[in-house]
């Protein structure tokens, strides 16, 4: 067992190479800046200490720039809503913004997906933490 970064990159990397289909969807929308010409990581590990450990989250695609997280939601986030609230919490604490789509509107309106991704972009960034 290597160090939580270590086990952070080798599960992102596991995680990009088994994407499921509405990622690879949206993955081809915005990758190599098609979208605002801003970069996207895909499953990027978001790193934080809670509890006094340290911890990380895999982002399913993430613009440094923006400080924004897109998450892709599942039939599964239907069973973990709780954890997705709080998740999204430690992540907003961080000073990043997470944004949602379902795997629905992903597969059958892609346009929308992408018209309002282009709006939180166009946005000012996530409000920047205090001290």
């Amino acid at each position: 067992m290597g160090t939580i970064y270590e086990i952070a990159i080798e599960t992102a990397r596991q995680l990009r190479k088994n994407s499921t289909e509405t990622e690879k969807i949206f993955w081809e929308a915005v990758r190599n800046r098609k979208i605002n010409k801003e970069k996207f990581n895909r499953q990027f590990p978001i790193f934080f200490e809670y509890e006094n450990k340290n911890r990380f989250f895999i982002a399913d695609f993430y613009c440094h720039k923006k400080k924004l997280i897109i998450e892709i939601d599942g039939g599964i986030h239907e069973q973990q809503k709780n954890y997705d609230e709080m998740r999204t919490a430690i992540i907003n604490e961080l000073g990043v913004k997470v944004i949602r789509f379902n795997n629905v509107d992903m597969k059958n309106n892609l346009n929308k997906v992408i018209q309002e991704l282009k709006r939180e972009l166009t946005l000012n960034s996530f409000p920047k933490r205090e001290g």
